[in-house]
């Protein structure tokens, strides 16, 4: 089975995929298993479960968390998560059956005394980042004991399957194969776009025009 462990829509704040667009491109593009984790929202995967026209392509309920260390991911969620500590947090994710991902741990987290061991997987492989933080990751996961992931962190629809990860017999807590395909430069720059309109921030919107032909031409 195929799976891209993080996907977004329109429920999220940076970024506009409707649900039934993202259902048929994960089907085009060979994925068995869709994970919708909108940010602090379980809404995404709700109605992509219930909008999901084919039987081969399985959805899973999650939601990324903004936590008291940074994003952490539920998958298998049935019930929106109310806590922002981040051990309360995987407690909810646990009570409700559900798996805990630590999400892309160098980026928008603090490390210092996390005990790493609530969390299920960590996310070794995200499709916006670079190798280097990847391998970070990895190594960060190697040192816990902990079996890593790979997932697209899809915003837009060029980003869908990007990365996967293979496991077998719904073994979701040993997968056995994982694919890393960075995104394209644009794919951030289109959804912290996306996000200065959607919170009618102006000040956002002019760094990221400012900032934007940089590193679309790789200077930054």
């Amino acid at each position: 089975m195929k799976i891209d462990f993080h996907t977004h829509t329109h429920h999220s704040y940076d970024c506009d995929m409707k649900p039934l667009k993202v259902l048929q491109l994960a089907k085009q593009r060979g994925l068995d298993a869709i994970v919708i984790n909108d940010h602090d929202t379980i809404a995404g995967g709700l109605e992509c479960q219930q909008i999901n026209p084919y039987k081969d392509l399985k959805v899973i309920v999650g939601a990324e968390i903004k936590t008291t260390i940074g994003d952490v991911t539920g998958i298998f969620l049935t019930k929106e998560i109310i806590s922002r500590n981040y051990l309360d947090v995987v407690k909810e994710i646990k009570a409700q059956g559900g798996i805990s991902i630590l999400n892309h741990p160098y980026v928008g987290h603090k490390l210092d005394n996390v005990d790493f061991s609530v969390f299920d997987l960590i996310e070794g492989y995200n499709g916006r980042l670079s190798p280097e933080l990847n391998e970070k990751a990895i190594e960060l996961a190697k040192k816990h004991n902990k079996q890593i992931i790979s997932g697209s962190d899809s915003h837009t629809y060029s980003e869908i399957g990007n990365c996967f990860t293979v496991i077998e017999n719904d073994d979701f807590l040993n997968p056995t194969a994982t694919h890393y395909k960075k995104c394209k430069v644009s794919a951030p720059i289109r959804s912290q776009l996306i996000k200065a309109r959607k919170k009618k921030d102006a000040i956002l919107f002019l760094k990221i025009l400012l900032g934007a032909p940089r590193k679309v031409m790789g200077l930054k």
